[in-house]
């Protein structure tokens, strides 16, 4: 597996810098019986989709609500994290508690993101419905919860990203540009940045070369 990119995107982008926040919730991946792949999975996906210049904080920890809200806090609070993303523990096991910390540490909900991605792995297991995956807002970050697996990761992460970008710009944090052959991000016209003219693009990438 590659090594894991806690940054990247392109510093000429018309995007504002974004700070995401990563965590794998599994008692097994975070007590070492195996590797992570969950986690990574997601940063490769902000590797091939941001063009925003951004950088990640990245955590593997137990099925422990306390520790999940206290995860989710950190990284929304200390860390100033626009997006935080988890994945792992939405299942109806009993130590599947991600859905009931993420609703603790936020002040709304946005239960769409949930039922768009039952909808989509609906398309390819019927297990899909005992997926209680969610949505919230703490203050100006949305977190989201993922999927388990890096397959249904990409599946999903893939189309829901769409209006994510949008979403963080309604609750006031940077601007994100996707690469749109990945993930073309949805925003009304009167909400989008002017793109960067070609000319004062190549400008911009001469200057760069040359600090």
């Amino acid at each position: 597996m590659p090594p894991v990119q806690l940054l990247g995107g392109d510093p000429l982008s018309i995007g504002d810098p974004a700070v995401f926040g990563v965590i794998t919730v599994s008692d097994r991946a975070s007590s070492g019986v195996y590797e992570d792949l969950s986690g990574p999975a997601i940063l490769q996906f902000f590797e091939e989709a941001i063009e925003s210049p951004w950088t990640a904080q990245y955590a593997v920890i137990p099925d422990e609500q306390p520790i999940i809200e206290q995860t989710i806090k950190d990284m929304a609070d200390k860390e100033g994290c626009c997006l935080v993303v988890t994945t792992g523990g939405t299942g109806p096991a009993p130590r599947d508690v991600t859905p009931e910390a993420t609703e603790a540490v936020c002040s709304r909900m946005l239960p769409g993101y949930g039922e768009q991605m039952r909808s989509i792995s609906l398309k390819y297991v019927p297990t899909a419905v005992l997926s209680r995956q969610t949505a919230g807002i703490r203050s100006k970050t949305l977190v989201i919860n993922l999927p388990g697996k890096p397959k249904s990761i990409r599946e999903t992460f893939d189309e829901v990203f769409k209006s994510i970008p949008y979403c963080i710009q309604l609750m006031e944090g940077p601007y994100i540009e996707t690469n749109a052959a990945v993930v073309p991000a949805f925003r009304p016209p009167a909400d989008k940045r002017p793109p960067r003219p070609a000319a004062a693009a190549a400008e911009a990438a001469v200057d760069a070369q040359g600090q």
